[in-house]
């Protein structure tokens, strides 16, 4: 049974590849290579295949036929946001559009000066928020934590080749639990402090509910930390749409103090929900379930 570790798939050299095609032959051209990048997934990332299919046929209920042809499209699509992420960030922002539901939750919530916390998922393209937050009068500090410490030369690649260098700033989950003090400092300053809800992995602290009818296993701590902070909380999700166009959607949670169970809950009801209007955009290739032999 496979277990989530904290990294994350993709290489350097896979990188370099977009960044040629887009700069020299332009996003759709960067667009067609993926054919043969998700054709090459499919074909031979064999225990991948089996828990996304699983999620396909099992938990939506589509057919096997169905469901074998979303994890080759779900690879499509993930590359899509790997290669508009790329663009975005090496000046192309303006070949793409976006609308925003709920920024108006988003800015009230602010307005306290508390700081605040927003709940993600590894659905859609949450990393080009900053870009299109930019644009609306929204200048709040992100802090993003994360335990992704592989992509440190892959990050350090693309701010290369960026415009200009990304904004957020990286809080590391640490065993001797020190992130606790970096984000009660970025709470103190009014800054944004963003959670992934959905990876759990072995070892560390969980919390169960059903997602898609199944019961599954979330990390503890997003839910434990934003229940107890008494600041706003938030669920946030950028997800792609057709055209090189992106839908920014803003939620705000209702947090009762110290109820990390019941905020789990509201959680996972609109993670539902955007899963139900975006089933192929959610990127968990690892066994969310423990169901898969």
């Amino acid at each position: 049974m496979a277990k989530w570790t904290g990294k994350s798939r993709g290489t350097l050299l896979g990188y370099r590849i977009f960044v040629f095609c887009i700069k020299n032959l332009g996003i759709k051209a960067a667009y067609g290579v993926l054919y043969f990048v998700s054709a090459w997934y499919f074909l031979f990332l064999k225990s991948n295949n089996r828990y996304i299919y699983y999620y396909f046929k099992c938990r939506l209920g589509w057919s096997s036929l169905k469901s074998r042809w979303a994890v080759y499209r779900n690879y499509f699509v993930f590359g899509q946001t790997i290669i508009d992420k790329t663009a975005i960030g090496a000046g192309l922002r303006d070949w793409f559009t976006y609308e925003f539901d709920g920024i108006d939750h988003l800015k009230r919530m602010m307005a306290d000066q508390k700081g605040g916390v927003l709940i993600s998922a590894h659905i859609g393209n949450f990393e080009i928020a900053e870009r299109f937050f930019g644009e609306i009068d929204f200048n709040y500090q992100i802090n993003l934590v994360t335990t992704d410490l592989e992509h440190s030369i892959i990050k350090e690649y693309l701010e290369s080749v960026s415009d200009r260098k990304s904004s957020v700033k990286f809080i590391f989950i640490k065993e001797d639990m020190s992130h606790i003090f970096a984000i009660n400092e970025a709470l103190s300053n009014n800054e944004l402090i963003c959670f992934t809800g959905d990876r759990y992995f072995e070892g560390s602290k969980f919390l169960e509910t059903e997602l898609l009818g199944r019961k599954a296993k979330f990390p503890a701590g997003p839910f434990l930390i934003a229940s107890r902070l008494n600041v706003p909380v938030a669920y946030v999700y950028v997800m792609k749409e057709q055209n090189l166009h992106y839908h920014l959607y803003t939620r705000i949670a209702q947090v009762k103090h110290r109820d990390a169970q019941g905020l789990l809950h509201s959680y996972v009801q609109n993670l539902e929900g955007m899963l139900t209007k975006y089933p192929l955009q959610w990127f968990n290739y690892f066994d969310f379930w423990e169901e898969v032999d």
